[in-house]
C-alpha cells in the first residue's frame, strides 16, 4: 500500500527524474487526482437524495422563506415551502452530470504552479487551491443548466404557491417588495432562488471532491494508477 509520504517521495522524485520546474512536474498527477475526485463527488450528489438526504450539502430554502417553513412547519401549513426545497434540492441532483463536465474541463485546462505546497500542504490543498481558481466561473456556467432544471422541475411553479402562502400567513409580503403582489415578487425572486441553489450546489462539491482527496492521500492504492500516470506523463 503506498502511503502518504511514498505518493509525496514519488512526486518529488519524478520532477528531480523530468529535470522540471515542480508545478511542471506534478501538475499532471494532481489534475488526475482532481479529476478522480470531482467524478465521484458528482457521481455522489447525482442520485437521488444525493443533496437532499445528505446533511452536509442539503439545500434550504434560503433567508425569510427558510424561517417562513420553520414557522409554518408544526401548523401543518409548511407543505408548499417543504416541496419547494425538496424540488431545489432534486434539481441540484439532476444538474450534477453538467456540474462534473465543467469541473472537470476546468480542472484539466488548470495550469497548477503551485506544485510542492499542493502536494505537501493539507489533506485539501488541491481542493483550496481548485476552489480558488475556478469557482466563479464553474457558478457562472452552471446557472443556466440550473435554471433549466428548476423550470423542468416545477420549482418556479411552487415558488409562487409559496410565496402566496407566505404573504397570507406570515404577512411577508413586502419580502418580495413593496407595492408588489407575491405572485409578480415571486417572479422577481426566481433568479435569487437559482442563484442560491447554484451557489450551494457547488458549495457540495467541493465539499465532497475535498473529502475524496483526503481519502485518495490517505489510501491512494486504489487509484494509485490513474493518479501516477499522470504524475510520470505516461
Amino acid at each position: 500500500m503506498i502511503n502518504r509520504r511514498q505518493f509525496v517521495g514519488a512526486a518529488i522524485w519524478a520532477i528531480g527524474m523530468q529535470g522540471a520546474a515542480f508545478g511542471q512536474g506534478a501538475a499532471p498527477g494532481i489534475r488526475s487526482m482532481l479529476v478522480t475526485a470531482a467524478r465521484a463527488a458528482t457521481r455522489r450528489l447525482g442520485r437521488e437524495d444525493g443533496f437532499f438526504g445528505d446533511e452536509f450539502v442539503r439545500i434550504p430554502l434560503p433567508g425569510l422563506l427558510g424561517r417562513t417553513q420553520g414557522r409554518l412547519a408544526p401548523l401543518g401549513l409548511s407543505g408548499p415551502l417543504d416541496d419547494l426545497e425538496l424540488r431545489m434540492n432534486r434539481a441540484a441532483e439532476a444538474v450534477m452530470p453538467r456540474a462534473r463536465d465543467l469541473f472537470i474541463d476546468a480542472i484539466r485546462s488548470m495550469q497548477v504552479t503551485d506544485g510542492i505546497d499542493i502536494i505537501q500542504g493539507s489533506d485539501t490543498a488541491a481542493t483550496e487551491y481548485l476552489r480558488g481558481r475556478t469557482q466563479s466561473p464553474i457558478t457562472r456556467l452552471l446557472g443556466p443548466p440550473m435554471e433549466d432544471t428548476l423550470a423542468a422541475s416545477g420549482a418556479y411553479g411552487v415558488l409562487d404557491d409559496a410565496a402566496q402562502l407566505a404573504d397570507r400567513r406570515s404577512g411577508i409580503g413586502r419580502f418580495f417588495g413593496s407595492g408588489r403582489s407575491a405572485q409578480s415578487g415571486a417572479e422577481t425572486y426566481r433568479g435569487e432562488i437559482t442563484d442560491f441553489a447554484v451557489a450551494r450546489a457547488v458549495d457540495g462539491v467541493f465539499h465532497y471532491i475535498g473529502e475524496e482527496e483526503r481519502q485518495i492521500r490517505r489510501n491512494p492504492a486504489g487509484r494509485t494508477r490513474d493518479i501516477l500516470q499522470g504524475l510520470f506523463g505516461q
